[in-house]
């Protein structure tokens, strides 16, 4: 416990030490442009800042959000790990009952196996949709649990808060599909299907398509764009064995060795004692991990694993207490210690800016800072030299820049459709704006009449803006005052 609130505690000086990250402040222009739902992600993302956004709260009290949904999903980690021990008691006799942990030791090393996982602390800070998803899919998990506890029946308001929760889930990202169908795969292995001719099942699926429905009536008034999106993004690059060696690194050093580890352990030990069951409630883990495995030639991002693992800490939790007890200490507590000091490595990178060398494109950390000074920068710049915004040649370039210059429009000058080409539309012909180049992603001024994006008709450098942290160069802005836009016929590809 003490682990959590030390966690809680660095997440909030982190919350007010960095600026928004790109997508934090992505997620936030949610909330200055409410609607129906978004061009890449369903909308309870934005909705949820909304009124911490209308007070103009700054980023470390909106990042009260992600921590307290970070506390909540370690909660249920630790709730469900209590059921599911509970629940595998009834199941085991004899010796199989006495080499299953207690309840207090389980519960234990599944918060530890969390706690120290480095990636989660990331959301914990930013609010993304996975940071949202997570305690949403472990309440479903619980739900799941208690089904078969209860001999496959649930209370009206378990039947109700389920209904609710995966509306949410379905508000909150697409992928909540994955849990959705784990779900119904507890259901359908269930030998009597009773639940068939419950009304209050059939009142949770209509609560669910109910609060589900703004994501439908919004794609379908803009073309179904939104989904268009999701089946072309993250899946489009060759398979190869590659990729998936890539993956499985990039995840054990985004997660750690303890919740693979210990979920190997109850799969070889536990998983018998009621395997359909148990497999079924493991598919909450499965589904998700498989397919963005096999996804991952497509440049899947670790986070997105995010809430199957918490998934997955529970039963990892009781596999890590097993071994404690067959005097593998030794072994965890190395893991352990590897974990810790990851995440201690990259608490202290994130606080000091990382590291640069004579590359400044080589110090992602970089990117968390400089961004509130460019965005007020450009706006002196732009009423100066009454442009009609800014610009930027490349769509995560614009977040920050949005937040921090607003209401300043701001254009990407690329071919990509994104949600910045329906808040603020294509830059108009002959407009002036001022163009702002990063060194983290630098550009050449589009200048050249043959550049398939289009061209000004002059750019005119104006300075440069340092960004330093601890007598450290970070960054460097530039800032153009770029006059005449000639735009050319863009075939927009989603």
């Amino acid at each position: 416990m003490y682990g959590v609130l030390i966690g809680a505690l660095i997440h909030l000086v982190l919350g007010f030490t960095i600026e928004f990250s790109v997508d934090e402040a992505h997620y936030a222009l949610y909330a200055k442009h409410l609607a129906w739902s978004y061009f890449d992600h369903p909308p309870l993302v934005g909705w949820i800042q909304w009124p911490l956004i209308i007070l103009n709260a700054n980023e470390g009290v909106i990042r009260f959000i992600p921590e307290i949904l970070w506390l909540i999903s370690c909660a249920l980690v630790y709730c469900i790990t209590n059921d599911l021990i509970a629940y595998l008691k009834t199941k085991a006799k004899g010796l199989q009952a006495r080499q299953l942990p207690t309840k207090p030791l389980a519960s234990f090393a599944a918060l530890i196996a969390v706690v120290l996982a480095p990636l989660p602390h990331v959301l914990a800070v930013g609010l993304l949709p996975d940071s949202l998803l997570t305690p949403l899919v472990l309440t479903l998990l619980w739900l799941a649990i208690r089904w078969l506890q209860q001999v496959h029946t649930l209370q009206t308001w378990q039947w109700l808060l389920m209904g609710l929760v995966l509306g949410l889930a379905g508000l909150s990202k697409y992928t909540a599909v994955f849990s959705a169908v784990a779900l119904a795969l507890v259901f359908l292995l269930s030998p009597r299907k009773s639940w068939l001719h419950q009304p209050n099942f059939w009142l949770a699926v209509l609560l669910a398509l109910l609060a589900i429905s703004p994501i439908i009536f919004w794609n379908w008034a803009h073309a179904w764009i939104s989904f268009q999106y999701q089946l072309n993004h993250g899946g489009g690059g060759a398979w190869s064995w590659l990729g998936i060696g890539r993956f499985f690194g990039i995840q054990l050093l985004a997660y750690g060795p303890l919740l693979p580890l210990g979920g190997f352990i109850f799969m070889r030990y536990f998983v018998a004692l009621a395997k359909p069951q148990l497999l079924s409630l493991l598919a909450f883990f499965i589904f998700p991990f498989t397919l963005f495995a096999v996804l991952s030639a497509g440049g899947g991002l670790p986070h997105w694993t995010s809430p199957a693992w918490f998934c997955l800490a529970p039963f990892a939790g009781i596999g890590l207490a097993a071994l404690w007890l067959q005097s593998y200490r030794w072994l965890l507590s190395v893991c352990a210690a590897v974990q810790l000091l990851l995440c201690l490595l990259g608490f202290s990178l994130v606080f000091i800016g990382g590291i640069s060398f004579n590359n400044l494109q080589n110090n992602p950390i970089a990117d968390l800072y400089g961004w509130k000074l460019a965005g007020t920068r450009a706006t002196q710049l732009a009423q100066g030299k009454q442009a009609m915004g800014t610009a930027v040649q490349n769509w995560t370039l614009a977040s920050r820049l949005a937040w921090y210059s607003s209401p300043l429009p701001i254009f990407v000058l690329d071919q990509r459709q994104d949600q910045f080409d329906l808040w603020f539309g294509p830059l108009p012909p002959q407009a002036n704006v001022i163009l702002v180049n990063w060194s983290g992603m630098p550009f050449n001024p589009p200048l050249n009449p043959d550049d398939s994006r289009g061209y000004f008709n002059s750019c005119e450098s104006l300075e440069t803006l340092s960004i330093d942290r601890f007598s450290q160069h970070l960054a460097r802005f530039e800032f153009s005052f770029c006059q005449g836009w000639n735009p050319k016929a863009l075939s927009l590809r989603l």
